[in-house]
């Protein structure tokens, strides 16, 4: 039984015994337990800040099962989806953040990450947002103290990649990170305050790091009003594999984010010793309906440390993601695909 199911029988009780929100006596009654059904995730959301809500994905092989990670009074519910096969070597590890009113079952849908997983044999992680910590279930990125390694969601989500480690049997040094929009976001907060945990990080349609501090500077942040951040700052970072995938029609995040992160990911590279990252040639070619520019830089091994996908024409959408699934595009690029090959591949030639 999934948690509308349970919100609705719930609910359906309440009633019955006459404890409701207007009744005369059991109003207060009715309220704390409201509350407390609220902050465990058993009651609807609001009109006003809908979740795309989806029954549990059906998979056919492996195993997709739910969880929860606490530290201290702080916790996030995740999902877990393991390979058949999985123990027999160690496997990589992809923590996949959700976008704003999205929420794991939805996302795995829309980006069809498991069948992927059970295809190259990875464990990928759903990490769920809290609607006591966000209304409209997105990562709070843009808050300030959540930028830091010692950010409440940060080390969640960190902690959760390190407790499936230690569970599973993980390839410690192959841990990755990807998201859309706010989830895209905070996969980049993640990859500059826990570099020793993750590998790479892939970011669809998300936000430049730093460029806001709260909801205001979000807001301009998303619109591509940001104020460039100090190029000292990314220097100071150590630097990530870093792969950006997103649409130039996005009417929600502006695309110049994409080209920030990439300068900041060079920026990282490129104050490290040795050659800088080269660039190779961007080319323009035609991907399931869609133009799509694709530009990486290589080190002097020959092996791309950032690649660069822009679609042309593309709003604010998962590209070649399953349209069962929330903001998703059925057209363009396989993202999915290309975030995989980039991140698991030793060569990262998409």
């Amino acid at each position: 039984m999934n948690r509308n199911a349970i919100a609705d029988t719930i609910e359906r009780a309440l009633s019955s015994a006459g404890i409701t929100m207007d009744s005369p006596t059991m109003g207060s009654v009715a309220a704390t337990i409201r509350k407390a059904l609220t902050d465990a995730g058993l009651t609807r959301p609001p009109h006003d800040a809908p979740l795309h809500v989806v029954e549990e994905p059906a998979v056919d092989n492996g195993s997709f099962t739910s969880h929860a990670f606490a530290i201290g009074g702080a916790s996030r519910d995740y999902k877990l989806y393991v390979p058949t096969g999985a123990r027999r070597e160690a496997a990589p590890l992809l923590v996949m953040l959700h976008g704003c009113t999205q929420q794991p079952d939805d996302f795995a849908i829309g980006t069809r990450m498991n069948e992927l997983a059970q295809q190259y044999g990875f464990l990928v992680a759903y990490p769920a947002q809290a609607r006591r910590a966000n209304g409209s279930n997105c990562w709070n990125w843009f808050e300030a103290d959540q930028q830091l390694r010692s950010g409440e969601e940060v080390s969640l989500i960190a902690g959760i990649a390190q407790d499936i480690v230690r569970s599973h049997h993980i390839d410690g040094r192959r841990v990755f990170v990807a998201g859309l929009s706010a989830g895209g976001a905070m996969a980049l907060v993640l990859g500059a305050t826990y570099p020793d945990v993750f590998a790479g990080v892939g970011v669809h349609s998300g936000v430049a790091l730093g460029t806001a501090h709260d909801m205001g500077s979000a807001f301009a942040a998303m619109r591509g009003q940001a104020r460039p951040r100090d190029a000292s700052d990314q220097t100071a970072r150590p630097p990530v594999p870093t792969i950006v995938v997103h649409g130039d029609a996005d009417p929600t995040v502006h695309v110049s984010n994409a080209e920030q992160i990439v300068t900041h990911a060079r920026q990282a590279f490129d104050a490290q010793p040795g050659a800088p990252l080269r660039a190779l040639a961007g080319s323009r070619r035609a991907m399931q309906g869609r133009e799509v520019t694709t530009t990486h830089w290589i080190d002097a091994s020959g092996v791309a440390q950032i690649a660069h996908w822009v679609i042309h024409g593309a709003a604010h959408a998962w590209a070649g993601g399953n349209p069962e699934g929330s903001y998703t595009d059925a057209r363009g690029p396989d993202a999915s695909q290309a975030i995989v090959q980039f991140l698991l591949d030793p060569q990262r030639a998409n």
